[in-house]
């Protein structure tokens, strides 16, 4: 039974994030390097945005790397920038075809200046597209975000370009990495991990949250289709009441 047919087109997450988790436990299951279980995760990669992308959801976000993915060693570091460099030159056809936007987040001048370009490339190449916003979190961390943006309208009301009793959420919304972004409505976590990891915590204050225990590189449309079914049978009140929401 094909799940897309259960399927409201009507009731999408606007924005959908993903916590892309599992692959270097998917290619040690196999007998594999870990560098093995990322470069499969990136077929996992293109499925979902082509699938995202033929539902009509208008905004996706991947956490790709963390500002914690520093800290691992420098070979798998290096491998995954080559990945990157890679993915971005390979599919850029994909997201043409599908008038998809490239869009990225995080302190991206941590990255390797051959990313970096490739990176701006992708993003100029793609930046009167429509049909979806691909977001690519990078060198991403939430909590270095919301120092940022902290610092931000601190020097701001120091300046008095803005007023302490003007500072409300969308104050903080202007300042953050997403401001283009609406709210995230479903966030999904892959490889059966029940965290959060430093990920939009800002974004997510009222996201649907999916845990699924499929890894990442085995991560596909029907998997996609259980998260998005598993949202829409929730009720989202957003502080209201059932009877309220009816």
């Amino acid at each position: 039974m094909d799940l897309l047919e259960h399927i409201n087109k009507n009731n999408l997450p606007s924005h959908l994030a993903i916590i892309m988790d599992g692959n270097g436990r998917w290619a040690k299951q196999q007998g594999f390097l870990r560098a093995f279980g990322h470069e499969s995760g990136t077929k996992s990669v293109k499925i979902i945005i082509k699938t995202c992308a033929k539902l009509g959801i208008e905004n996706l976000t991947l956490y790709a790397f963390s500002t914690e993915n520093w800290n691992r060693p420098k070979l798998e570091v290096d491998t995954l920038m080559k990945i990157l460099i890679k993915s971005l030159k390979k599919e850029l056809p994909t997201l043409l075809e599908n008038n998809i936007k490239l869009n990225t987040i995080g302190n991206l001048e941590q990255l390797p200046q051959s990313a970096q370009k490739e990176l701006l490339d992708v993003i100029h190449k793609t930046k009167d597209n429509t049909h979806m916003t691909l977001t690519l979190a990078l060198s991403y961390g939430s909590r270095e975000e919301l120092v940022n943006a902290v610092k931000n309208i601190s020097n701001k009301v120091k300046n008095n370009i803005i007023s302490i009793d003007s500072i409300d959420d969308s104050i903080i919304n202007e300042h953050l990495y997403t401001q283009n972004l609406p709210d995230v409505d479903l966030l999904i976590r892959t490889s059966g991990e029940h965290r959060i990891s430093n990920f939009l915590l800002w974004q997510i204050a009222y996201a649907e949250l999916y845990f699924t225990d499929v890894l990442w590189p085995d991560f596909k449309e029907q998997n996609l289709y259980e998260a998005i079914i598993s949202y829409q049978k929730r009720e989202r009140r957003f502080g209201k009441t059932s009877e309220q929401i009816k």
